[in-house]
């Protein structure tokens, strides 16, 4: 693998596998496919009426953009706020900040996460505390 600052890497999203936050990830731009130091790139599938677990990125910023369908995603300490997602869109997470994704709709979603943490998912903690059931809420709306 050549130096990343002397050489443009392409890369093939790599075969997926389900992320400690129980969504489906393809690996993009990552140490381990380019050597990067900085910034991590992923595809994530969130099927129809699914939803993640509640986490945050320890030291970590992300940036999403909505390649197609319509997710949410709850934040805060005690994920008291909620926020829809929809195709074309971009959303940013600052570092630390606990939140939840989900799909609440019928159709899958595919977005492209960045971050700033090259060996994603090592800066992710888990918050079981936090997690709680976003799609029995939202069918009760």
């Amino acid at each position: 693998m050549p130096e990343t600052k002397n050489a443009c890497r392409l890369v093939t999203p790599q075969p997926g596998s389900v992320g400690p936050q129980a969504l489906f990830y393809q690996p993009g731009v990552s140490r381990q496919t380019t050597g990067a130091v900085g910034i991590h790139m992923q595809l994530a599938t969130i099927p129809a009426r699914s939803q993640g677990k509640a986490h945050k990125h320890e030291h970590h910023e992300t940036a999403i953009y909505a390649i197609s369908g319509t997710t949410g995603v709850r934040f805060g300490e005690q994920l008291e706020h909620d926020l829809e997602v929809p195709e074309g869109s971009f959303l940013y997470i600052p570092a630390d900040l606990p939140h939840l994704p989900y799909n609440a709709t019928d159709a899958s979603a595919t977005v492209v996460i960045a971050r700033t943490d090259a060996c994603d998912p090592e800066g992710v903690v888990m918050l079981p505390d936090l997690d709680q059931d976003v799609l029995s809420a939202k069918s009760r709306n």
